[in-house]
């Protein structure tokens, strides 16, 4: 009997008609790749203050979230992780969206600072505040004293649900607080006015205010620890990660969780993989001390400007989101040009300029620019990888696209090897055997892996079809003859990051060689 059944028994003899379906030659690659959001929850216990409510959702455990209104009972309105949902569904709504609410230590602290009225205004206006980079606007009339001020400035904030503070108002002062203890409270900053008045927005003739220091609130202690976390994914797939951390110890943790070794998601065990996403705030040469002390090929972090009024963990989910978004249609193409909405980028000259983005991509710093209409968008989608295993210089994951498009290469070929090929019998090259016969011979495999390759040539993820070919070696094992191995050599296809001219003008090219080329 040739053809190999897999259900049909061979000793069956009742009449008359039996099939069996084989769906091996049908099935494709499905798309799912779904993004975890990872940070702080408003925690229950202790009580939050009054007025902030805490979420209901279970801490270290990952959710599915679907909406705003979801993250919000889950997590507490205006708490961080709540914030970063806000930030990734306003760049990339169509992305199945889970999040892993974490907290603080038992003694965290919540960043604070003081909005303080020393002069009242002399002329009726707007007061324009924006924490965190969202406006809260006030009337400001002329007869409003500062307490007044005060007063119905905290009133508006604690009015705005979806604020990263709630606020109280003493005599002239309005005391702003993060709903969120931790450490990044001190992320959120408060200013004035950030259209200027270009865009109508002036103070009031009069009213002086004075921000907290360096326009940040202080004060703000606590890192959650995510080794509960992160045992809670289990071996569910997480593609895409927005982290709101980025201490040395955090980064640590996930890139070990989606690391290369044994026990990392781009190991050989787990085959999960995926890409994890970070922002940074600091100043140019900091950053680039920074850079020279991460080495991850999973982990991208992107550079903002001290003076980015978004804070930094709404910076790393709108760059998740529109990674996933793009990287989800085609892993291939690079990121650049993407639009980082919903985040305010710092002002003219306190932006980084072009050629310190370009030492920042080169210290493995991802970097971003913003447009004259203050969007920012993704210019270089780095990552921390700069050195290899003996500390030299390596490029080979510098890019988040390569690991993306490596994944998608792998994915393809191991979903056409496990559904075509799931019980099959192995013979070297030239054994005879029937048509139909579930068996595999070394030369059968690198057929398939050609033709495999072929369509991920043609799908744009890889080129030089016959390089491949010439390089590809598939063989059994000389100690386990039920084994076969693979040395598989994808050439992947690079991007267009840089069109350099020549311009080499002339003021009037030489007649003598017009006329000769014309005749």
């Amino acid at each position: 009997m040739p053809i190999s059944f897999d259900n049909i028994p061979q000793n069956w003899r009742m009449p008359l008609y039996w099939v069996e379906v084989d769906p091996s030659m049908a099935g494709l690659p499905i798309v799912r790749n779904p993004a975890l959001l990872v940070g702080s929850m408003i925690p229950a216990t202790p009580p939050p203050p009054t007025g902030v409510v805490a979420g209901i959702g279970v801490p270290n455990v990952p959710i599915p979230i679907g909406t705003q209104a979801q993250a919000d009972h889950y997590f507490g309105q205006g708490s961080e992780i709540g914030c970063m949902v806000q930030a990734f569904l306003a760049n990339n709504f169509a992305q199945e969206m889970w999040c892993l609410p974490v907290t603080t230590p038992v003694g965290a602290v919540a960043a604070h600072g003081d909005i303080t009225f020393t002069s009242p205004a002399t002329e009726a206006g707007m007061l324009n505040v924006y924490i965190a980079g969202h406006l809260v606007a006030i009337v400001v009339g002329t007869t409003d004293t500062t307490a007044n001020i005060a007063t119905n400035l905290a009133a508006a904030i604690n009015n705005n649900d979806a604020l990263p503070v709630y606020a109280v108002a003493t005599t002239n002062k309005c005391t702003i607080t993060c709903k969120t203890p931790g450490v990044n409270g001190n992320d959120i900053s408060v200013w004035l006015n950030y259209y200027g008045a270009i865009g109508g927005q002036e103070l009031p003739p009069g009213l002086v205010v004075t921000l907290p220091a360096n326009n940040m609130l202080s004060g703000g202690a606590g890192i959650p620890d995510y080794t509960a976390g992160i045992a809670a994914l289990g071996e569910q797939q997480f593609e895409y990660v927005a982290l709101a951390n980025t201490d040395s110890n955090t980064l640590f943790m996930w890139e070990q969780e989606y690391g290369f070794g044994d026990t990392g998601r781009w190991g050989w065990m787990r085959q999960l993989y995926g890409h994890l996403f970070a922002a940074k705030r600091d100043t140019y040469s900091n950053l680039i001390i920074w850079g020279a002390t991460q080495n991850s090929g999973v982990l991208s972090v992107m550079a903002v400007e001290p003076n980015a009024p978004s804070p930094t963990y709404e910076w790393a989910c709108a760059y998740t989101a529109k990674a996933a978004r793009a990287l989800t249609n085609d892993p291939a193409r690079p990121l650049q040009t993407l639009t980082l909405d919903s985040i305010l980028p710092a002002k003219g000259n306190d932006r980084f300029n072009l050629p310190e983005l370009n030492s920042l991509s080169g210290a493995g710093i991802a970097t971003q620019q913003a447009s004259l209409t203050n969007v920012s968008h993704i210019m270089r989608e780095t990552t921390t990888y700069q050195l290899n295993l003996y500390g030299q210089s390596d490029d080979a994951y510098e890019l988040v696209t390569t690991l993306a498009t490596l994944a998608k290469l792998i994915r393809n070929q191991r979903q056409v090897i496990t559904s075509k090929y799931p019980r099959y019998k192995l013979a070297d090259d030239g054994t005879r055997f029937g048509v139909g016969q579930k068996i595999v011979t070394p030369k059968v495999i690198t057929a398939e892996l050609v033709a495999q390759y072929a369509i991920d040539e043609f799908n744009g993820l890889v080129e030089n079809l016959q390089a491949f070919k010439d390089h590809l070696v598939v063989e059994r094992d000389n100690q386990d003859p039920n084994r076969l191995n693979v040395l598989y050599p994808p050439d992947l296809v690079n991007q267009l990051r840089v069109f350099a001219v020549l311009a080499q003008f002339r003021l009037q090219y030489d007649r003598g060689q017009d006329l000769e080329i014309i005749n």
